[in-house]
């Protein structure tokens, strides 16, 4: 029996048949599917982002304010300097805490803050047109000389008050006139951006693309200069009203413009229905929120930032020790879970902030390291498959970029250079 089979291309299944009026088809078939994935998934463009954004009250702000928070924090890292003292509060080695511990104080000393939010919205409160006009100004002059002067953060901004509709008059006027002033001194930048908080349709987001395009347009800016951060603090921007996920639309409606989105643990806790003692950033209803969160956004660019806690090293040496150990191990467990920024509200969270991070690359980054050598030495050998190199490659991006290990260690353990595996990341 002849088991040849054949079809319209006219050949058997057994032999070498030419396939080009095939994949011209294909390509004419997919080439509208290929473009929606190529311009909804771009992947990670490398960028260094940051590993916190602290936030402070609209009206404090100063171009002294890093360094006054570096100060503290160093005074505070003296308090728990010691390795064993780290090592405890870490849940690390010792051996690895005495690495991390120069490190540590180095980046108090020369980086403390590498995103900054000054709050006119709940650090804010209701205080008043005349007094929160007076802020901003205030505010944008500031940050305007400290970034002249070199002191300003990496990055910067501030987060106004939502577009509901109780506050969105407020809240568009803080925005614009923040951005008008900062625009005017020649410091709208890149390393500007603004929160959009508390969303509950997604017509809000549809909304902040529209003022960003007006405030362009106005100031005679490039489009696309002004992006914006989505905190995702309500259960309306994790599930919609209509039963569907959420971020998705979020993300379109954004319109390109949204950079990431920023958890807040509280408002989204309480808004859930949980009691006050039981908020936190690791409680099962923050946990789902993360995950959908992280799956919505995955290869789309847009990055993630966990939230905060509240419970600040203050106090008596034990509370002292046990906030920073919360902190710690909170820092640690984002980073496990692929969130690799997150909220710092007090000076004292800089040393575990810190200190959490370092470890956590430190201590994968051999292992990482070994692994990524091995493959690229020769990939037929290795047990791992190419997206594993990838995400390991991603892994010691991250902890080069942060300032967890040095170039040199880089180079020496993978035989390949930062920007190598940027590429393969």
């Amino acid at each position: 029996m002849d088991t040849t089979t054949t079809g319209r291309l006219g050949v058997g299944l057994d032999s070498d048949p030419n396939v080009s009026d095939l994949l011209t088809s294909l390509n004419a078939r997919m080439a509208e599917a290929d473009r929606r994935v190529a311009r909804k998934y771009p992947g990670d463009d490398g960028i260094p982002q940051p590993i916190h954004t602290v936030y402070i009250p609209g009206g404090t702000y100063s171009a002294e304010t890093p360094s006054s928070w570096g100060r503290t924090a160093l005074s505070m890292l003296e308090a728990v300097g010691s390795p064993e003292l780290l090592a405890g509060i870490l849940g690390v080695p010792e051996q690895l805490a005495a690495e991390v511990l120069p490190r540590v104080r180095s980046k108090l000393a020369t980086e403390p803050i590498e995103d900054l939010r000054v709050d006119f919205e709940d650090g804010f409160g209701q205080r008043g047109d005349v007094a929160e006009d007076n802020a901003v100004a205030e505010t944008a002059a500031r940050l305007s000389m400290a970034a002249d002067q070199g002191l300003a953060p990496r990055s910067w901004g501030i987060r106004f008050k939502s577009l509901e509709m109780v506050t969105r008059e407020r809240g568009v006027r803080t925005l614009t006139q923040f951005l008008t002033a900062v625009s005017r001194n020649g410091i709208l930048t890149a390393s500007c951006m603004v929160t959009l908080p508390k969303v509950t349709d997604v017509s809000q987001v549809a909304a902040m693309a529209h003022v960003c395009d007006y405030v362009e347009k106005d100031l005679g800016l490039k489009q696309g200069s002004v992006r914006f951060e989505i905190q995702m603090e309500t259960p309306q921007s994790i599930i919609s009203h209509d039963g569907t996920i959420a971020v998705p639309a979020l993300l379109q409606a954004a319109d390109g413009r949204c950079a990431s989105l920023h958890y807040g643990t509280y408002d989204y806790t309480a808004s859930c229905g949980i009691a006050a003692p039981y908020q936190s950033m690791d409680h099962p209803a923050s946990d789902f929120a993360k995950d959908v969160m992280q799956v919505s956004v995955a290869g789309t660019g847009v990055r993630l930032c966990d939230g905060a806690t509240i419970e600040y090293p203050v106090g008596t040496e034990k509370q002292i020790r046990q906030a920073l150990g919360l902190h710690a191990r909170l820092v640690r467990r984002s980073l496990e879970r692929g969130y690799y920024q997150g909220w710092d509200m007090h000076p004292g969270q800089l040393v575990t902030r810190f200190a959490a991070t370092f470890a956590f690359y430190r201590q994968g980054f051999f292992p990482a390291a070994d692994r990524i050598a091995k493959y690229m030495a020769n990939p037929a050998s290795s047990n791992d498959e190419p997206a594993t190199i990838r995400a390991l490659a991603g892994f010691v991006r991250r902890g080069y970029q942060c300032g967890a290990v040095t170039e040199i260690e880089v180079r020496d353990a993978t035989g390949s250079s930062p920007e190598h595996l940027i590429e393969l990341s």
